[in-house]
């Protein structure tokens, strides 16, 4: 006797047939979470800013993998680095991105454009100058500074590295010196005075219209 595609076996369920029903709740569920996580991945920017072999010395030979380092923002004030290891080159982005995401840090912004103040950061053999800087100036930074910057949503900063070239040390001491920004208000309110007892009359005016 012949089966057809949606006859019962002998001790087991009936078949299903490819045309049968609509998905599992499973694999809806899997569906759903990506297209969550893809809503989220819209609101950052992800910037991979360096990616090296690396090997790590077993019994019987050397195990190759992928060390990436990546910084992720949202262009609004908000920016996170993180580093991942993995055999492979997208599983080590994305184990640096989960991590960058779990480290966001707010900077407060003058105008959403700039930095409040010239800071000088450090970490390690690193040092780095960030200066505020008028409009229209842009991004006149290099390698990993500049990534960082572009993610954090600043337009105008000049920065120097003064230290080590290594992209880890840098970016950790550009955000050691982001760290260290300041906007007035919360100096003033630190304080407990008004922003124009610490700027002046006149430029706290020009503060508060920026903020």
């Amino acid at each position: 006797m012949a089966r057809t595609p949606g006859s019962r076996t002998a001790g087991g369920p009936p078949r299903r047939s490819e045309g049968d029903g609509d998905r599992p709740p499973r694999e809806r569920r899997r569906t759903r979470d990506r297209d969550n996580d893809g809503a989220m991945e819209g609101e950052f920017v992800e910037k991979l800013v360096s990616i090296n072999r690396v090997a790590k010395v077993v019994k019987g030979g050397r195990r190759f993998g992928f060390a990436a380092l990546v910084v992720v923002g949202d262009r609004k004030g908000r920016v996170g680095h993180g580093s991942g290891k993995a055999r492979e080159v997208p599983e080590a982005i994305r184990k640096a991105t989960e991590q960058a995401r779990r480290a966001l840090v707010r900077i407060p912004l003058r105008e959403g454009r700039t930095l409040h103040h010239d800071i000088i950061g450090h970490f390690g053999a690193g040092r780095v100058v960030l200066r505020a800087a008028r409009p229209g100036t842009g991004i006149i930074a290099g390698g990993p500074m500049r990534a960082i910057f572009e993610a954090l949503g600043v337009q105008d900063v000049v920065a120097k590295s003064v230290g080590t070239s290594n992209p880890h040390n840098m970016i950790k001491a550009t955000f050691s010196a982001l760290t260290q920004s300041v906007s007035p208000r919360a100096v003033a309110q630190r304080r407990g005075k008004k922003v124009s007892e610490i700027l002046g009359k006149g430029a706290a005016v020009a503060a508060e219209a920026r903020e």
